[in-house]
């Protein structure tokens, strides 16, 4: 299970930072682990932190499975290059289910092409029995710049 406790305060404080008042540090947490994941290619930690029944879209429409997207980072296929965060909205629904809505700087490649922009994500983190907190829905769509 992923410890909120045993996370690096430096992976944290870039999103603490532009997380809006009152937002759960729990899903604070999972967002920055992610946002570390994902640059790195992390894949085990990405398998830790998305839900195997994900439901994702992603800014081309498409509905990548959580395999699809690990495959993905660990083929190199997709490369975070630069991920910066300008704002966090945290909506708790239950003591299982939050909602994220992020803004973020993004430069990603895919299959070799470069694409960046401001992007926002919408991602419904859940968790099963109290355990950890895991993707399970979300969005992605390019924004005005």
């Amino acid at each position: 299970m992923l410890g909120e406790e045993m996370i690096d305060e430096s992976i944290t404080a870039p999103m603490a930072a532009v997380a809006l008042p009152n937002a759960d540090p729990a899903i604070v947490a999972a967002e920055a682990r992610l946002r570390a994941a994902q640059p790195s290619g992390d894949v085990e930690m990405l398998d830790q932190l998305i839900a195997d029944e994900l439901l994702f879209t992603g800014p081309d429409g498409q509905l990548p499975s959580k395999a699809d997207d690990l495959t993905a980072h660990r083929s190199g296929v997709v490369r975070f290059r630069a991920h910066e965060p300008e704002e966090l909205r945290i909506r708790k629904v239950g003591p299982d289910v939050a909602i994220a809505a992020l803004r973020a700087r993004l430069s990603v490649e895919v299959n070799g092409q470069l694409f960046g922009g401001t992007y926002r994500y919408t991602r419904v983190w859940t968790r099963v029995d109290g355990g950890a907190w895991r993707v399970a829905a979300g969005h992605v769509s390019r924004v005005g710049d």
